[in-house]
């Protein structure tokens, strides 16, 4: 077998330059794995003993991919003498030899996140602190942080900064806590994920015969996706390659999005500064996209400053230009989403796996699965449960549940001390017992409180605590007459303390919990305007819970986990992947750039790398969508399409959207007059009139104003008359998409009802004086 032949020349020269440091810049899908792995069977091959060999890889499956691959070439034998893992197991492998200079057993425990999280809420407990001050995860966040940055409790107490800062932020124990977790550690004979790197660290700095122990071990070293190492991994990487510099890092910096792990894209930008007589092979052909794909994501990325040039290519063929949507809502963009997969499913033979929908924050499911399930779409959502199954959006629906039914246990029992209120395990199994034993629902019980408590045996605390309780509930159910379905929810938000909760915990997962319930109440609201739009609507909380039970129980149904399935992830997760058709969505500002990742250049480069990664996971077909307004804590908000969009060259883009009146337009790289005047979105029914102009206005493709349409008349905004819609008309819904007037019912102008059969949602009847109607 010759492994070299079909390389191409940069991917030769990475593989056979034997001795000294390499950097090997590889852009997306230029074949880095393969790369890598004939890289190491080539140093085998030429005579390096594969015990000599450190292959760091940043996934156990990339590492095992990689010896199955090496073994064909050189066989089984010499790819199991390889050192070859992530960063943890090769170091914990070594820790396991030489734990014991820094008193730690060979057979030290590694605790994982929630073993930690359990030290150090004794640790918070036994310092007597507030735990809703001192929040395990938050603290769990922070100590991690220290020590991904070499920063000892030693080193902590050293630094004044970081003490102020603590005592700003009212944490001026962190010390106290972080000392007691590291003793508590020792003293179990354990170490946490981050003690993998940081007591390597400590080991190869305070012991430099185990250092020349490794180094000479170690003589040829290889580290993947360089761009994405923190500043531990650097150190260590860095000191057992300075005795032979026998070091070949392989990633792309236009690739480097994990900067909120500790990710310091400034390992692989300043390579040439450690070692001045490296060799930098590129490499740029791209062999996954077609080459408007690759050529609009170049585009992009060239915007950032800090990176390396690449003139990254592809010689696939030319592909399809990156389709644009500009939605009026989200439930407009998940429903055109949704439509797109069912027509290119049905009419192109798109088998549902070859689907991507990638977005920046997990919160944005909601909208999709719901327009996936209503077209009987299988879809997976990756990294996380499906968004009706998380936890803080149950919580939250467990409360609307009891005010609902009160007799409805599972919720009560759910609630009933969430968040902690003091109602423990044994007064919850006090009611759960005694109200079975009467034959009554515990909500009786919570009725006559008074009358029961007694034969309950609680005290006077336990009794306050659960009438307080209860007495959010009636009070809730009261206003529930008055009130819709948002602003009571909003108010059980609140008066339980879940929202507040939330909001307390800065970790990236408290927020991302948050983000969760702000888009639970977004869906709140646009179930009200959809209700009170349809004929015979029902906003009521029942009918909105009854409409989640059926979505939830649909997703939950037993299926084949291999059937074909729709792919639902956040970018980050899709980073190493690829799919035939990607949706890229929500590509607003403030939502993608980030509102909370765009403060500084430096930020606003990591997100435009995160645009270039979505981009490039595409392999034939590509859809960006926006937009123009999303609902936000019970409001409309205004969106602006994403600075991104408007650095992706013109002539790489085609837009498919049907004319949309501008007062909703704020800012967009977008000019008005290369909208076509098509009635129906899909991108199967465009007119070649309308392509021709398309692809020669979109070349001009910068920030302006969007100016009116002459071909868009707003109908009924806000219950105007309506007199000017006739059967046979095109229209645009903001949730329901586009649709053709069928029928009219009604001569008061204030009552006309009209039947829409909408391209992706069917037959809708509709009131006019409710129904914002745009007419095409």
């Amino acid at each position: 077998m010759n492994y070299l032949e079909g390389l191409n020349e940069p991917q030769h020269e990475a593989v056979t330059t034997i001795n000294g440091p390499l950097m090997v810049l590889a852009g997306a899908g230029s074949g880095k794995t393969r790369v890598l792995t004939m890289r190491v069977a080539h140093l085998i091959t030429n005579g390096i003993d594969p015990f000599n060999i450190l292959a760091l890889t940043f996934t156990n499956k990339a590492a095992k991919e990689m010896k199955i691959r090496i073994a064909k070439v050189v066989g089984n034998s010499e790819a199991k003498a390889l050192w070859m893992g992530t960063f943890h197991s090769v170091f914990a492998r070594i820790l396991r030899s030489e734990g014991h200079q820094l008193g730690f057993p060979s057979n030290f425990t590694i605790y994982d996140q929630q073993d930690s999280l359990n030290v150090l809420k004794k640790a918070i407990k036994d310092l007597a602190l507030d735990s809703d001050l001192y929040k395990p995860k938050k603290v769990q966040n922070r100590i991690s942080q220290y020590k991904n940055n070499l920063i000892t409790v030693k080193a902590y107490y050293n630094n004044l900064d970081l003490i102020e800062a603590d005592e700003k932020a009212n944490m001026r124990k962190m010390g106290d806590i972080y000392q007691k977790y590291v003793e508590a550690c020792y003293r179990n004979g354990a170490m946490d994920f981050d003690d993998l790197l940081l007591r390597t660290n400590e080991l190869l700095t305070r012991f430099p015969v185990t250092l020349a122990k490794y180094q000479d071990r170690f003589r040829y070293i290889l580290v993947d996706e360089y761009q994405d190492t923190n500043h531990s991994q650097y150190l260590i990487v860095k000191a057992l390659a300075s005795k032979f510099e026998n070091i070949c890092v392989v990633g792309d910096d236009a690739q480097s999005i994990y900067s909120f792990r500790g990710a310091n894209i400034y390992n692989i930008l300043n390579f040439k500064k450690d070692y001045p007589d490296a060799v930098t092979v590129s490499l740029e052909q791209n062999y996954r996209s077609t080459q408007n794909i690759v050529n609009a994501a170049n585009a992009v990325i060239a915007k950032n400053l800090q990176q390396f040039k690449k003139n990254v290519f592809s010689e696939n063929e030319e592909g399809d230009k990156i389709k644009i949507y500009r939605a009026l809502s989200d439930a407009d963009e998940a429903n055109f989403v949704a439509g797109n997969i069912w027509e290119m499913h049905n009419f192109k033979q798109k088998k549902f796996s070859d689907f991507a929908i990638l977005y920046r924050t997990n919160s944005q499911t909601r909208a999709f699965e719901d327009a996936l399930r209503r077209k009987n779409i299988p879809y997976r959502v990756y990294g996380g449960l499906s968004f009706y199954q998380r936890k803080e959006v149950k919580d939250l629906i467990a409360y609307l549940r009891l005010l609902v039914n009160e007799n409805d246990a599972e919720a009560m029992m759910r609630v009933i001390n969430y968040p902690v209120r003091g109602i423990g395990n044994t007064t919850q199994n006090k009611l759960i017992v005694f109200a079975d034993s009467q034959g009554l629902p515990i909500s009786k019980i919570l009725n006559d409180l008074g009358y029961y408590a007694p034969r309950l045996g609680l005290n006077n605390g336990i009794i306050t605590k659960l009438s307080d309780f209860w007495s959010m509930i009636k009070a809730g159910q009261v206003l529930l007459k008055t009130e819709d379905v948002y602003h009571v929810t909003m108010e059980i938000g609140k008066r339980s303390g879940l929202i507040k909760n939330l909001k307390d915990d800065q970790t990236p997962e408290g927020i991302s919990r948050l983000e969760n319930v702000h888009e639970l109440m977004n869906s709140m609201q646009g179930f009200i305007e959809e209700q009170q739009q349809v004929e015979d609507g029902d906003p009521s909380l029942s009918n909105f819970l009854e409409n989640i039970a059926l979505s939830a129980d649909t997703q939950n149904k037993k299926d084949d986990d291999d059937a074909e399935k729709v792919s639902l992830m956040t970018i980050h997760l899709s980073k190493g992947l690829e799919f035939p058709v990607v949706h890229l969505v929500g590509l607003e500002e403030d939502l993608f750039p980030s509102f909370m990742s765009s403060s500084t250049r430096e930020e606003l480069e990591e997100e435009r790398r995160l645009f270039y990664v979505a981009l490039t996971r595409a392999e034939k077909s590509a859809f960006f969508t926006y937009a123009v307004s999303r609902f936000q804590w019970g409001k409309i908000k205004d969106c602006e399409p994403s600075r991104f969009l408007s650095e992706v060259d013109g002539k790489f883009l085609e837009l498919i959207n049907p004319a949309v009146e501008s007062r909703l337009i704020n800012h967009s790289g977008l000019q008005s007059n290369i909208f076509g005047d098509e009635s129906f979105s899909s991108p199967f029914l465009k007119k070649k009139e309308a392509k021709k102009t398309l692809q020669k206005e979109a070349s001009t493709l910068v920030a302006k104003n969007l100016k009116p349409l002459s071909t868009a008349k707003i109908i009924n905004p806000s219950g105007q008359s309506s007199e000017d819609i006739e059967v046979g008309d095109s229209v645009r819904h903001d949730r329901f998409g586009v649709g053709k007037v069928e029928f009219l019912d009604g001569s008061d102008p204030a009552n006309v009802k009209a039947k829409v059969i909408f391209q992706y949602e069917g037959e809708k009847n509709l009131i006019l004086k409710f129904a914002k109607l745009t007419k095409i």
